[in-house]
């Protein structure tokens, strides 16, 4: 069982917390009163293991490779970390087995909240949490990002995922990337366990009725040195903010090389418009494990120009996400909330300087 004590996996960041500065321009950051609400959040219930789980190593040296763990990674992002902190609270609050995972935390080195304090706001949030915050140097796609229809698109953490496998440990054989913007309404050992037997680099919810060729240019589908990409392949539409990814196979096969190779066409041919999602679909289309679509109920932000209200898609829902530009704490925040924004709320552990007054 845990106790109540600085996480062992992130106190690698202390050695240089205050030696990281910003190398991109491309943002505008918060003033430090804006900076300062973050530090707002309620901690989380201790959720605990129940009878059955599996028992991982008791070394603390030896932990962070545990075959036992289930594996999550996402980022940390001043804008989305709101989204974040409740995709994590409905994690612990639906498994069965909370103890069992681990947190892969993605932060950019030009994160404005700065690396301490990141991890200061996960460990009081989740005392108990396994974590580990990873820096991503956006120098890596500072010169590969083509701008998109939404600028939120372009933030270079979008790309984040197309390097887990190299900034992760080499024992880290696999992971459950997550967008800040879902709610898990089910055990994630279900989708851990679904997608371990699978043949391919990435398992994830296909969409095959999707009008596939919309993801692409005129000139990307006119010139057949590029379209050939998915001759002799069957390629349905697949959401990236929610994938099993086989790290070991994506090392070995050198997939980081093969979507930065896209990117670099993108920079100078245009062929889509969609951010970090077409390169992906242009590598593992028509190359992936399908998987039950609950696990992805996706599109509940609206489209990427309008953040207009959507209902689920039939069938059960394991997974909420809310992918497009609309986000419910942005929308709750703004007296505006959609029907769906609702299920969101009993995970948020925002809390304003009202209700913390009101706390004592």
């Amino acid at each position: 069982m845990f106790s109540h004590q600085p996480n062992f996996a992130v106190t690698i960041l202390f050695s240089f917390c205050f030696l990281l500065t910003s190398n991109n321009a491309m943002r505008t950051y918060p003033n430090s009163a804006k900076i300062d609400k973050f530090k707002r959040f309620a901690e989380a219930p201790d959720y605990r293991n129940e009878a059955n789980c599996a028992l991982l190593a008791s070394n603390s040296s030896t932990l962070a490779c545990d075959p036992l763990l289930v594996r999550v990674a996402m980022t940390l992002d001043f804008e989305y970390l709101r989204g974040t902190i409740a995709a994590v609270h409905s994690i612990l609050r639906h498994t069965s087995c909370p103890e069992n995972i681990f947190f892969h935390f993605i932060a950019s080195d030009s994160n404005p909240l700065g690396h301490c304090h990141l991890q200061n706001i996960v460990s009081s949030t989740f005392p108990s949490l396994k974590f580990r915050i990873y820096v991503f140097r956006e120098i890596l796609v500072k010169n590969l990002i083509s701008s998109s229809i939404r600028e939120a698109l372009d933030n270079p953490l979008n790309y984040a995922r197309t390097y887990i496998a190299d900034m992760f440990e080499p024992c880290v054989s696999r992971v459950i990337y997550l967008d800040s913007d879902v709610i898990i309404v089910d055990d994630i050992q279900k989708l851990w366990n679904i997608s371990s037997n699978g043949s391919k680099t990435i398992s994830a919810p296909e969409y095959c009725h999707a009008n596939f060729t919309r993801y692409f240019s005129n000139e990307f589908w006119s010139d057949p040195k590029l379209s050939k990409v998915f001759w002799g392949k069957k390629p349905c539409y697949f959401n990236t903010g929610v994938m099993v990814m086989d790290l070991e196979s994506w090392r070995q096969k050198k997939y980081r090389r093969k979507i930065e190779e896209w990117m670099m066409i993108q920079r100078t041919r245009r062929i889509y418009e969609l951010g970090s999602l077409p390169p992906f679909l242009l590598v593992f289309g028509g190359e992936i494990d399908g998987i039950d679509h609950r696990w992805n109920q996706h599109g509940l932000g609206g489209n990427n120009l309008v953040g207009n209200c959507r209902s689920l898609h039939p069938g059960p829902v394991s997974l909420l996400h809310w992918s497009g530009k609309g986000k419910p704490w942005a929308r709750l925040a703004a007296g505006t909330p959609c029907p769906l924004d609702h299920v969101w709320v009993p995970y948020d552990l925002y809390r304003t300087r009202a209700d913390n007054h009101c706390q004592g």
